[in-house]
């Protein structure tokens, strides 16, 4: 039996609307002993409700995964761009009002 040539390798199959990719400006993390479940929401200006627009659910362990692969590309980020700023306190923008 012949041997995987690069057994770390994964194929990825992408869907044409997978690849287009959903907009999301907030996340909402909850857990449980068993699991932890993000829902990524899209906040629209001037909208009174936000909209799901993904869920994904997590073991534990890969919950952690995520968060050292976020947070070491965070520090490649910051290092080719600069430090990423939080927004939280941004003015709102004018209403269009003279």
């Amino acid at each position: 039996m012949e041997e995987p040539k690069n057994p770390s390798k994964i194929d990825i199959e992408l869907t044409d609307a997978q690849a287009q990719g959903v907009y999301s400006n907030l996340a909402i993390i909850n857990h449980s002993p068993s699991e932890f479940v993000v829902d990524y929401l899209s906040l629209m200006p001037g909208m009174p409700k936000a909209r799901i627009v993904s869920r994904v659910i997590l073991t534990p362990m890969h919950a952690k995964k995520l968060l050292g692969a976020l947070a070491e590309n965070v520090r490649r980020y910051e290092a080719l761009f600069g430090e990423i700023r939080d927004t939280d306190a941004v003015p709102p923008a004018p209403r269009g009002e003279a």
